[in-house]
């Protein structure tokens, strides 16, 4: 059995910037693709960002885009999330999952596993 852990979410002001990270208490996941999900009070999880097994092909949601950017440290075990000008509406519980298969995947039902989450709370 496969453990996440994310960390790093927080209370900040628009406009400030958090890296979240998800350590895995296995290195088996660096074979995984990786992703992030949020989910905001009264929404459904939404996809946010993936990586695939390598770190060379990464997908992002179009509502993060350009401002959000997921990477992976094979070494520890961890993905990242950086989160630039984050808007209120980024407010969420941000969840990390690892994949099925290797490649980048943005649909939920591509994950196996899934972490506990890490509240980000964007005030205006």
């Amino acid at each position: 059995q496969v453990r996440l852990t994310e960390s790093g979410g927080g209370l900040v002001q628009a406009g400030d910037s958090l890296r979240l990270s998800c350590g895995a208490s296995q290195r088996t996941t660096s074979n995984n693709g990786m992703g992030w999900f949020r989910q905001a009070p009264g929404k459904e999880r939404e996809f946010v960002a993936a990586i695939n097994w390598r770190g060379s092909d990464t997908a992002v949601a179009d509502s993060v885009k350009g401002r959000f950017t997921i990477s992976r440290e094979y070494a520890k075990s961890t993905v990242y999330l950086q989160m630039n000008n984050l808007k209120p509406e980024d407010t969420a519980i941000y969840y990390c999952a690892a994949a099925r298969s290797a490649a980048v995947a943005t649909s939920q039902s591509a994950y196996q596993y899934w972490g506990q989450g890490t509240q980000v709370t964007v005030s205006s």
